[in-house]
């Protein structure tokens, strides 16, 4: 097992749960990231006492660096921090910041030749080709960390060396509205879209679930994961979150990963890959199970999901059309500036209005998603 990592994006969501797998694992940290998120950055530096750590905001970064002036952490600060992070002296990144602010440090940690457990599915939907061909390139790890392609890629373990898997099946809880008709999500409340039956997570990714966009999101990234055609992935909706994804062969065999719903479970494989320890998280009670229940995924209801497989049949840089237009629309609904069903109209019209040319750089790639940015802005 490695021995030290570093963290991008250690004061959210699935930051906080890697560190809580650190302390049980007993590992060593040697960088912290956050956006802007100082007192509780100020905690992790003073607990794990990394010898780097970066904050986005230049301001907040100043803040911090005066608050842990008695440590011998070193403060970084802006997008240029984050970059230096990529080249400390870890054995493995985690990448577990939200949007597209992701892209460069993957790019930067993979051209660093260091293997990434990656949350970070925004960076894979907008750069997936630059972001594979880097892995190729460089010989580095990509380890999943999201639940789904997590157990995509346990069960995928199992499979023969002949290319017999037929199909992924990528399951959805269905989120807060699953059965819900769009008459009935007009008037739905940012507390509400909060409201996740299943999963504690941060809100953009929250939101997300909701609208049912995380799962497209998910397609996207499963596509350049491990190689499969889109029309090759079914999402079906399991409403208990116990199941977390399963693939099927060509002999009609499926497999399936099955655990609590705690990220801590496939973030914890990821650092330890190939080897298994015990977990943090309780193991299932059978006993308790009463059902398990599938459904089909209402993509009419829920627009983010077929403008998602939209996106990726016309191929280039319209998954990053799709993902970029999403970023403000969420945050826009968060803010009470549109309705939830304005999110999914949103992002059909940029796939399916905006024409952007495939993809040969990271310039590109940020150019497709600014466009996307401006027509959202623009459409309110």
């Amino acid at each position: 097992m490695i021995e030290k990592l570093s963290v991008l994006g250690s004061t959210g969501s699935i930051g906080t749960q890697t560190l809580d797998v650190v302390r049980k694992l007993g590992l060593s940290v040697s960088a912290l990231s956050a956006y802007g998120s100082i007192e509780l950055l100020e905690e992790q530096v003073r607990e794990f006492k990394p010898a780097v750590a970066a904050v986005v905001d230049q301001k907040k970064a100043a803040e911090l660096k005066v608050k842990v002036a008695d440590t011998s952490t070193k403060i970084l600060s802006g997008m240029e921090g984050m970059l230096e992070i990529c080249h400390d002296d870890s054995e493995l990144l985690v990448n577990a910041v939200v949007g597209m602010v992701g892209l460069r440090p993957t790019l930067e940690a993979i051209g660093a030749k260091k293997d990434i457990a990656f949350a970070n599915k925004e960076t894979l939907v907008a750069g997936g080709a630059l972001v594979m061909n880097a892995v190729k390139e460089n010989g580095v790890k990509l380890l999943p960390v999201d639940s789904e392609h997590s157990a995509i890629f346990q069960c995928l373990q199992a499979s023969p060396p002949n290319k017999a898997l037929k199909k992924i099946l990528l399951t959805a809880s269905g989120g807060p509205f699953f059965g819900k008709t769009r008459d009935e999500l007009k008037d739905v409340t940012v507390a509400q879209a909060l409201n996740h039956p299943n999963w504690s997570m941060g809100a953009k990714i929250t939101i997300d679930s909701a609208t049912m966009m995380n799962k497209g999101l998910e397609i996207i990234e499963a596509a350049w994961l491990f190689d499969m055609h889109p029309d090759n992935i079914e999402v079906v909706v399991h409403r208990e979150s116990i199941i977390h994804s399963m693939i099927e062969f060509s002999d009609n065999s499926i497999l399936a990963q099955l655990g609590q719903p705690d990220m801590r479970i496939p973030i914890q494989y990821a650092i330890t890959y190939p080897e298994r320890y015990p977990s943090p998280v309780a193991e299932l009670d059978w006993k308790k199970l009463s059902q398990m229940t599938f459904y089909s995924a209402d993509d009419e209801t829920f627009r983010c999901l077929s403008a998602c497989k939209r996106a990726m049949q016309k191929g280039g840089l319209y998954p990053a059309v799709a993902n970029g237009a999403n970023e403000v629309a969420n945050a826009l609904f968060r803010e009470g500036k549109i309705s939830f069903l304005d999110i999914g109209e949103l992002v059909s019209a940029a796939v399916d209005e905006l024409h952007v040319d495939p993809a040969t750089c990271l310039n590109d790639v940020l150019a497709a998603d600014q466009q996307a940015r401006e027509f959202v802005y623009s459409s309110i």
